[in-house]
C-alpha cells in the first residue's frame, strides 16, 4: 500500500507512543482531519502502529471544525476533476483488492481473470462485471464480507419477504466514514452545530435512521431521535425542543402538515423549522414545493441505499438543482438497462455505483435499478462532484400498461400540480374483462368544494393532463380527504391486481 509522506512525517516527528497522546499538537490533529487523503485512504494501516490507528479514530470523532465556511471539507468538495479522477483510480484499485477477500468476489475475479491490476484508469471500470442484488441474496449471510466477522460492528438487513434478505455489514471505519459523509451533506444545506435536528425515520434495520443520527452527531447538532410515526408526538417535540430541521420521507411530510392544521398550529410561524432532508421514496418537484409552502421550510432531496451504507450517497446543495454524488466515496455510472452500455450525459438510464472506501463489504458496479441522469454544467455552489437529477423511478418499478412504460412519479407530477388535490393517491392496476386498466384514486384537499359539477370539471381536466403525460387514459376517482389508508412508513402508491 502506498504510504503518505505527511502521515509518515507525523509519525516520525512525534515519535508517537500511546502514552504521549497529550503531546500531539492540536494543529497537527486539525491538519490530519481536513486532508482528503486522511479521510479516504487511511494510509495509517500501513504504518503498523495499532495505537496510532486508534488515535486517528479519536481525531475523527472530534468536531473541531469552524462553522463559517460554506464547505465541510473544501479540499475534497472542490477538487479539480483531473485530481478527482486520479484519486478515484487509486481508490478503485484499493477497493478491488479489498473486495477480493470476499468469497463472492474472490471466485468471480478468478473466473473472469481480473484483479486490481486490471485498473489503470477509471475508464477500466467498464471491464468489471456488474453486481446484482440477487448476488447479495444468494451469498446470504456473509458471502460478500471482505473482513473477519470479529472486525464487523454493525449489520443491516432487508425484510427478505421474497426470499433470502440482503445483508450489509460495516466495520467501525465504515461507520465513521459514513457519519462524515452524512455530516457533509447536512452541512451543505446549511445545518450547523447550533441546529436541533429531529429524525422521523425508523431505526433498527432501516439505515435511514441511524445514518442521519450519526451524521447529525458528527456535525455537532442536538439530535432528537423521535423515530417514525406518532405525528402529534412529533409536533410536540418540534414545539418543545425548538426543532429546526427534520429528516422525513416526502409522503409523511404532507401528512405532518395535515396534523399541524388539525392541531391549529401554523408551522410557518409557530415553529423554528427551516430545513427538511427528504428521501427514501421518489417524489416530484411539485410535491417538494408543496411541502415547502405548507411547512415554511426549504426541502432538500437526498439519496442513499443500504448497499452503499445508507443515506448520504448524493444530496442537493442550497441551489436545489440536482444532487451532488460524493465521488470520493463512490464512482457513479449511468447505463442503458437493456444494453448495459453507458448513456450520453443528459439521458436517463440506470444508476450504477461502485464503493471506493468500504472495508467490510465493498461492492463493484452495483446495479441500483434507480433511474436518473447526469446533469451537465458547473454548479454555482462551487462543488465539483457530478450531479444527478432527482430519481425518475426504478426500472423494476416501471408499469407496463397497454404497451406503454409508465412511472408512478409521472402521475404524481400531474396530480401535485392541482391545488384542489391533497397529497395522498393510490394507483390500482386491474384486469377488467380482457383488458388491463389503471384506476387512480386521489384525495381532495380541505379547500375544495363538494359541488358535483365543479368536481366533474376538475376530474376531466386532470384526466386530460394525465392522458397527455402517460399516452393512455386512466380512470380517475376523486375521494374525500382521509379516505385512503396512510402509512407511517414509505407510501404504498401502486397496487397491481392484474390477472396474468
Amino acid at each position: 500500500m502506498k504510504k503518505c509522506a505527511k502521515v509518515w512525517f507525523f509519525c516520525n516527528m512525534t515519535k508517537y507512543k500511546g502514552e504521549k497522546i497529550k503531546k500531539v499538537s492540536p494543529t497537527i490533529i486539525y491538519h490530519l482531519e481536513n486532508q482528503s487523503y486522511f479521510h479516504s485512504s487511511f494510509v495509517v494501516f500501513s504504518v503498523g502502529y495499532e495505537t496510532l490507528e486508534n488515535f486517528i479514530y479519536f481525531c475523527m470523532s472530534k468536531n473541531n471544525k469552524k462553522m463559517d465556511s460554506p464547505f465541510w471539507q473544501a479540499d475534497i468538495e472542490t477538487m479539480k476533476e483531473s485530481d478527482l479522477r486520479k484519486f478515484q483510480t487509486e481508490k478503485l484499485r484499493e477497493a478491488m483488492s479489498q473486495a477480493s477477500h470476499a468469497p463472492f468476489y474472490k471466485k468471480l475475479f478468478k473466473e473472469k481473470g481480473i484483479s486490481a491490476d486490471t485498473i489503470q484508469t477509471c475508464d477500466d471500470l467498464s471491464k468489471l462485471p456488474f453486481t446484482m442484488k440477487d448476488d447479495l441474496r444468494s451469498n446470504y449471510p456473509y458471502g460478500m464480507t471482505a473482513i473477519p466477522l470479529q472486525r464487523c460492528v454493525r449489520l443491516h438487513s432487508s425484510s427478505g419477504t421474497t426470499g433470502n434478505p440482503t445483508v450489509v455489514l460495516h466495520s467501525q471505519r465504515d461507520i465513521d466514514l459514513w457519519a462524515n459523509q452524512v455530516a457533509r451533506c447536512m452541512y451543505m444545506v446549511g445545518l450547523r452545530n447550533t441546529d436541533v435536528f429531529q429524525n422521523t425515520s425508523g431505526y433498527g434495520m432501516f439505515t435511514g435512521g441511524l445514518g442521519f443520527q450519526y451524521g447529525a452527531e458528527k456535525l455537532g447538532a442536538l439530535t432528537v431521535p423521535a423515530a417514525a410515526g406518532n405525528s402529534k408526538r412529533q409536533i410536540r417535540f418540534i414545539m418543545d425542543f425548538g426543532t429546526t430541521a427534520l429528516h422525513i420521507i416526502p409522503s409523511y411530510a404532507t401528512r405532518l402538515a395535515e396534523v399541524f392544521h388539525e392541531m391549529n398550529i401554523d408551522p410557518r410561524t409557530d415553529t423554528n423549522l427551516r430545513v427538511f432532508c427528504m428521501g427514501a421514496e421518489p417524489h416530484s418537484e411539485e410535491q417538494r414545493r408543496r411541502v415547502e409552502q405548507l411547512l415554511g421550510v426549504k426541502a432538500y432531496n437526498c439519496f442513499g441505499m443500504s448497499e452503499m451504507n445508507g443515506p448520504g450517497v448524493a444530496f442537493e446543495c442550497t441551489e436545489q438543482n440536482g444532487l451532488h454524488v460524493w465521488e470520493d466515496y463512490v464512482i457513479p455510472e449511468i447505463i442503458d438497462p437493456d444494453t448495459l452500455q453507458p448513456v450520453p450525459d443528459g439521458e436517463t438510464g440506470e444508476l450504477v455505483l461502485t464503493s471506493l472506501q468500504r472495508e467490510a463489504m465493498p461492492l463493484i458496479r452495483f446495479r441500483t435499478h434507480d433511474l436518473t441522469r447526469f446533469l451537465q454544467g458547473d454548479c454555482p455552489c462551487g462543488r465539483t462532484h457530478r450531479r444527478i437529477d432527482r430519481l425518475k423511478g426504478r426500472s423494476d418499478d416501471m408499469i407496463i400498461l397497454k404497451g406503454v412504460n409508465i412511472f408512478p412519479i409521472q402521475i404524481e407530477t400531474v396530480l401535485m400540480s392541482f391545488k384542489e388535490l391533497g397529497g395522498e393517491y393510490l394507483i390500482t392496476l386491474e384486469t377488467v374483462g380482457n383488458n388491463d386498466e389503471m384506476l387512480i384514486e386521489v384525495e381532495l384537499s380541505n379547500l375544495f368544494t363538494d359541488d358535483y359539477s365543479a368536481l366533474e370539471q376538475l376530474r376531466k381536466k386532470i384526466v386530460r393532463q394525465l392522458k397527455d403525460e402517460l399516452l393512455i387514459t386512466p380512470r380517475l376517482k376523486l375521494v374525500s380527504k382521509g379516505s385512503l389508508l396512510v402509512s407511517e412508513g414509505k407510501a404504498v402508491r401502486v397496487k397491481d391486481l392484474r390477472k396474468y
